[in-house]
């Protein structure tokens, strides 16, 4: 495909044209009940600079690098019809009411040959929806944001995907800890992509405001250009259309744990009806293996969403994915067939993954106690998942002490059980596993909070070689990549176990 500039793309504007919409542009942050968007310009920046950029998906956009003034919102070229989006959403377990799009603007739709992707602007000012904010994204937050959604895509992951990180040459003040503490960060703006940014809240919205005409209208949107292949005509049909999206609920949520990603708020607004791994805050990866651990400040007491919660708490949000269509049934009842649906291809997803992850020719229901018995080893013997995991893919005999890098301290190493454990798993595969379906199922280089601390720390500083070199490190995340192994291929660095924006990070992050 020719290299194009963003303004000669074919833009659309579907979601504008087919639910309804706010009849007054911009504003101040207030209630817009019945609606689904608002348009809104983005706010003028002093001083777009183009930091980090997205080869790939700039290939598959078909355009080039560059175009700061759009892709920092100052300009708005013809064909683009900026919005923000309006949702509710469960909170921690709470119902908000409405949110919506609070600093995020959808430049529009594009159509590139069989797909249409919506680029949306994260970081561009203040909307209907922004509340008590001012609808800026700190460097901190950008960084971190566009190198997880490019290192997801990497490993396999359904996301949302991310084109470019502009610098705004304005500060942005933000209390990172929300401990009365705020200071003044530099500002930048991330141009995401995603097929669209309709969330489980999307939909709720609309039946908890009792607005089921526009719940209707929503739906039938969704479905006519998201999910072609189904309709809505009867109860059975939407059940169907609704089994899809937990299977792509499920498959993301069994990724994660297959890789020790943990999210970190996963309200019901933070849910793509796509299966998409959206709105990257607080996440982080496992270092030592604990499925208590969250990397969420807010949530450091209840643990809602902790690692080992997450395919639960999956359920719990698309149970209310389900509530908020079971207006248009004519016998809601049936929507349990849809949620037990899920809990079954979650387990299906879950096997396959573990199966993957040791090596397995096909998973059987023996397989279950090994599982457990090695997750236990592992929540009791402060050890890195991702390098454990790593090793097991390449030893050539059940011996931990070929394992033994990846403990944090390898004088309480448990030896006998660990032996006791390995040869277990050995034997289930004939002292042969498949370690090449091993090695594509356990990444040697994931995007650890140190390593992008050590990117922003440089940024501030005008430096994004750091962000660079981790941008093109995971893009191959399951590859040796031996010239940045000894950098790279680490457990936590002591002066990260207790660091803000390592160990500890908040909704800001």
């Amino acid at each position: 495909m020719a290299t194009e500039s963003l303004t000669s793309l074919k833009w659309l504007s579907r979601f504008l044209d087919e639910t309804p919409g706010d009849k007054v542009i911009g504003g101040i942050p207030r209630q817009v009940p019945g609606v689904c968007w608002s348009r809104v310009n983005p706010a003028v920046v002093p001083k777009p600079t183009l930091r980090l950029w997205s080869n790939e998906m700039a290939k598959e956009l078909g355009i080039r690098a560059g175009e700061e003034e759009f892709l920092s919102g100052n300009k708005i070229s013809s064909g683009m019809d900026p919005y923000a989006q309006r949702y509710g959403g469960h909170q921690f377990g709470n119902w908000a009411g409405q949110l919506g799009d609070g600093r995020a603007i959808t430049l529009g739709e594009v159509e590139i040959g069989e797909n249409t992707f919506e680029l949306q602007l994260k970081g561009s000012g203040v909307t209907p929806y922004s509340r008590f904010a001012d609808g800026k994204a700190v460097l901190r937050s950008s960084i971190r944001e566009f190198l997880c959604s490019e290192a997801m895509y990497h490993l396999g992951i359904q996301t949302t995907r991310a084109l470019s990180l502009v610098t705004t040459g304005e500060n942005v003040v933000r209390d990172i800890m929300y401990n009365g503490n705020p200071a003044p960060e530099q500002g930048a703006i991330v141009c995401r992509i995603a097929q669209s940014f309709i969330r489980f809240g999307t939909f709720q919205i609309h039946t908890m405001t009792g607005n089921y005409d526009a719940l209707r209208k929503l739906v039938d949107y969704t479905v006519k250009y998201h999910f072609p292949e189904h309709s809505i005509e009867n109860d059975n049909k939407i059940i169907d259309w609704l089994k899809e999206i937990a299977d792509e609920t499920a498959l993301m949520i069994a990724h994660w744990m297959r890789v020790g990603f943990v999210h970190g708020v996963m309200n019901t607004d933070n849910m793509s009806i796509h299966g998409l791994t959206i709105d990257y805050g607080p996440y982080g990866w496992i270092e030592d293996f604990d499925l208590n651990w969250t990397p969420n400040t807010t949530d450091s007491g209840r643990k809602r969403y902790k690692f080992g919660n997450q395919a639960h708490i999956g359920a719990w949000n698309y149970a209310r994915l389900l509530e908020s269509i079971s207006p248009l049934m004519d016998r809601p009842e049936k929507l349990h067939q849809a949620l037990e649906y899920y809990y079954e291809v979650y387990e299906k997803h879950n096997n396959l993954m573990w199966g993957r992850k040791l090596g397995f020719e096909q998973f059987n229901s023996e397989d279950d106690e090994i599982i457990t018995e090695l997750s236990n080893l592992l929540q009791n013997s402060e050890i890195d998942m991702t390098i454990f995991f790593r090793l097991l893919s390449s030893i050539k005999k059940p011996d931990v002490n070929d394992v033994k890098f990846a403990f944090y301290n390898e004088e309480k190493i448990l030896e006998d059980e660990w032996n006791s454990w390995l040869n277990r798993w050995w034997s289930r595969v004939n002292g042969n596993p498949d370690q090449e379906k091993m090695r594509q199922s356990n990444p040697k280089y994931v995007l650890r909070n140190w390593m992008a601390q050590l990117a922003i720390d440089a940024a501030e500083k005008q430096d994004y070689s750091v962000a660079n070199e981790l941008y093109e490190l995971l893009k191959l995340p399951y590859e040796e990549q031996l010239e940045y192994e000894e950098k790279w291929f680490q457990k936590r660095p002591e002066w990260a176990k207790n660091r803000v924006g390592c160990s500890m990070l908040s909704c800001s992050s």
